[in-house]
């Protein structure tokens, strides 16, 4: 099973999600790990396309397409890749197969402890080393990422192995995972510091697929007990609702949270 460690303080937590991020060869501290707080410990991995429910998997298509067709941007925007497509729809709430990750510790332990109504259990946060996930990718990948030099894939690399889904899913019979950077559509994906996975395997839950690669990832478990010490810290810190979303909704949401009760 995962590794997993329950921090007792936010300093605590702090040694936690930074454990190992030392580097030895450039020296420098600088993690390998991708990051995703959830505020119930007992959440799955599940993608926003596999919550749809029913026969998902067969209803991917049609929901890309039609996302597609409906969308009003520039008619030149309609040639995007199923990349494009895939990252823009995430970002407005399409249910895709694409999952939201954060190289920012800080940043997840904001969405571990961003749900007032979850104070009562215990929070997450999932580590994944992303380096050593792709040692499991196809040859078409690692080509484009000794080309780019990248640890990291981008859209257009995607785009060069596998413009669409479906080639990206027969690239090999066994399910694999890729993490990659979304172009910068506006300030939210800039200050969240995002990063996406997508499995080749649309039926398949990213905490399955670990569960086969144990030695990828981690569990950070932030107690119920020290979740306010936590969310106090990072609002001090300016790590909030304002800065993870600009404009008056993240404001707003802010504000709300900021002066409820205890």
């Amino acid at each position: 099973m995962f590794r997993e460690f329950v921090a007792s303080s936010w300093d605590h937590a702090l040694e936690l999600l930074y454990e190992d991020s030392w580097n030895e060869e450039i020296e420098r501290f600088r993690s390998n790990f991708a990051f995703r707080g959830l505020s119930d410990s007992g959440y799955d991995l599940k993608t926003s396309l596999q919550r749809v429910g029913g026969i998902y998997e067969k209803l991917e298509g049609s929901i890309l397409r039609n996302f597609r067709k409906y969308a009003r941007i520039d008619f030149a925007d309609q040639f995007y890749s199923d990349w494009k497509w895939l990252v823009l729809g995430q970002h407005h709430g399409l249910p895709t197969r694409l999952l939201d990750w954060t190289y920012s510790p800080f940043a997840a332990l904001h969405f571990c402890t961003e749900d007032l109504s979850h104070y009562d259990r215990d929070g997450v946060v999932w580590c994944v080393d992303y380096c050593k996930t792709h040692r499991y990718i196809p040859n078409e990948l690692k080509e484009q990422q000794e080309y780019a030099g990248s640890l990291i894939f981008t859209v257009g690399m995607l785009e060069r192995a596998a413009n669409n889904l479906k080639k990206f899913d027969e690239l090999t019979s066994s399910p694999y995972a890729i993490f990659f950077e979304p172009p910068s559509l506006d300030e939210r994906i800039v200050n969240q510091y995002a990063i996406l996975s997508v499995l080749s395997d649309p039926t398949l839950t990213f905490d399955k697929w670990l569960e086969t690669h144990p030695d990828l990832c981690k569990r950070i478990i932030i107690p119920a007990s020290i979740k306010w010490e936590v969310r106090d810290k990072l609002d001090q810190a300016n790590l909030t609702e304002r800065v993870f979303f600009p404009g008056l909704d993240g404001l707003a949401s802010w504000l709300k949270r900021f002066y409820s009760p205890k």
